[in-house]
């Protein structure tokens, strides 16, 4: 199998793809942190195949989006995230697509947009240390990239990667919006006091 033919510069190219693969969810084309092993991929790609094959995963490559990702062919591997977690990813996946319709290459917002949409969903305050929580949790997943230090702070600027709209397929994506939806129901006509900020859902992170 070709996998054990490369030579030793490329097994250690390959290595260090594979973990982060597997260990960061994403590799993005436009980010720098992941660049080279995109292209890496895309030239080994069937090398990679047949190993994640081996190891029960599919790999996926979107070069439209320009990201790479790995789905586990047995359904596990997903990161479940609190309901928190799961409102701000759909609220920059919201935001990252009505950008792209304006034909914006790279999606850079403030981190006050999210404070503003999730406070016109919820009507009440996200905290700065939540917010920095969601906020470097998306980052280790190369969703989002901080431009400036403070992910709390709503002047910072994030760029939100094209990794967002792969991140929950579509079914997966409507399960969770209607889940929330009907806590958020619920919340409002007063079946309950509080919505559960750490009722979890699930990412399709492999």
């Amino acid at each position: 199998m070709e996998f054990f033919n490369i030579g030793n510069i490329s097994k250690d190219n390959f290595r260090l793809c594979a973990n982060k693969l597997l260990n960061e969810c994403f590799i993005l084309k436009s980010c720098a942190e992941t660049k080279s092993c995109y292209y890496f991929i895309l030239r080994k790609k069937e090398v990679f195949s047949s190993y994640f094959d081996f190891l029960g995963y599919d790999i996926v490559i979107n070069e439209e989006y320009g990201v790479i990702c790995l789905n586990n062919s047995y359904g596990t591997g997903r990161l479940r995230l609190r309901l928190l977690d799961s409102i701000i990813l759909l609220i920059l996946r919201i935001i990252y697509i009505e950008e792209q319709k304006k034909l914006n290459d790279s999606v850079i917002i403030c981190v006050d947009e999210v404070y503003d949409r999730y406070y016109s969903l919820r009507e009440k305050h996200i905290s700065k240390t939540d917010m920095r929580s969601v906020m470097s949790l998306l980052r280790r997943y190369h969703i989002i990239k901080n431009i400036d230090t403070d992910m709390g702070n709503p002047d910072t600027r994030i760029q939100i990667y094209p990794s967002v709209i792969l991140s929950v397929d579509s079914t997966e994506l409507n399960r969770i919006y209607e889940n929330t939806q009907e806590k958020l129901n619920t919340y409002v006509n007063g079946g309950e006091k509080y919505v559960n900020e750490e009722d979890s859902d699930e990412i399709k992170v492999d």
